[in-house]
């Protein structure tokens, strides 16, 4: 059965996207610790991170890289935290935060509650950055 993350690239269920390219994947997550909280995908479907071959692993970073550019141009923020996990969705992600404070990198803190309308202007102001 395909992951949630599959059925996004696929075009199944709808995400608020700032940016893509043949290989890999950046939305907003819709459950973020703060606003601007992107996940970063390959849009090959593995499960755990480092069973990414190299060459993906160092092309999935190099898009990161650029999406933290992007995500720090629009979020006013110190810096963007990078966290990989990997237990929520068995897909291979990139948790990219923008944070002005250690805390903003707590997973087990709620959660946000973002209207899908203000997670859609977020995500805009990320791709026009």
């Amino acid at each position: 059965m395909p992951s949630i993350f599959s059925r996004i690239v696929a075009g199944e269920i709808p995400c608020h996207k700032v940016a893509e390219n043949e290989r890999f994947l950046a939305f907003l997550d819709v459950f973020p610790l703060v606003k601007g909280h992107t996940l970063v995908i390959p849009k090959q479907e593995v499960d755990y991170f480092f069973d990414l071959d190299a060459t993906t692993l160092a092309e999935i970073n190099a898009f990161a890289q650029q999406v933290a550019g992007q995500i720090q141009r629009a979020i006013p923020c110190k810096r963007i935290g990078v966290s990989i996990i990997g237990l929520e969705v068995p897909h291979a992600h990139v948790h990219l935060i923008p944070l002005n404070a250690v805390g903003d990198m707590n997973f087990e803190r709620p959660k946000l509650e973002i209207s899908p309308e203000e997670l859609a202007e977020i995500a805009e102001r990320i791709r026009q950055a």
